[in-house]
């Protein structure tokens, strides 16, 4: 692993400059530019305070693992029907579930519903692609149409419906995931 590269492209990456992390480190400029050129090579408790002043910890510091993979695809898509409720959920990435979101596409048949969501901790966002939902939070109703979002705390029990006549289809991301 090229240590000073790293170095330097995660202080790009949180937009410090040479000397801002030199301060934060209590080292000098010329020494972070020597550490960055990989002229000179760190003690491991100032490596350390390094790692740390840059916003990440040694694991992280020390993974050169790239996402196995960005793209995804339909044939990447898991797609799962409710038939009593009308509705048809596809989770977009595999294996969401141990991410920090998880994004859905759901599709409602007129008169159908997504199952209802006790309060649990996480927040949720919606735009709806196609048709208009009833989107119940607690006592609350509210129509969202094509080209309109939503966005709550999931604090209280919630679902979405489809009152009109034809097909809607809704993105919806909670994080953490919940589906």
């Amino acid at each position: 692993m090229d240590i000073g590269h790293r170095m330097k492209e995660l202080r790009i990456q949180y937009g410090l400059t040479q000397q801002e992390l030199a301060d934060r480190s209590e080292l000098s400029k010329g020494f972070i530019s020597q550490l960055e050129r990989n002229l000179t090579s760190p003690s491991i408790s100032t490596l350390l305070d390094i790692i740390q002043c840059l916003g990440t910890t040694p694991s992280e510091f020390f993974t050169d693992e790239e996402p196995e993979q960005l793209i995804f695809r339909q044939e990447d898509y898991f797609e799962k029907e409710n038939k009593p409720l009308g509705s048809t959920t596809k989770w977009l990435i595999p294996n969401a579930q141990k991410n920090a979101m998880e994004p859905i596409l759901m599709t409602l048949r007129p008169g159908s519903s997504s199952d209802t969501h006790l309060p649990h901790e996480a927040e949720e966002f919606g735009y709806v692609l196609k048709g208009s939902i009833k989107l119940h939070y607690g006592s609350r109703s509210s129509i969202v149409k094509t080209g309109e979002s939503f966005y709550f705390k999931s604090g209280k029990k919630h679902y979405i419906e489809n009152y009109g006549n034809r097909e809607s289809t809704i993105l919806w991301i909670t994080t953490p995931p919940s589906f």
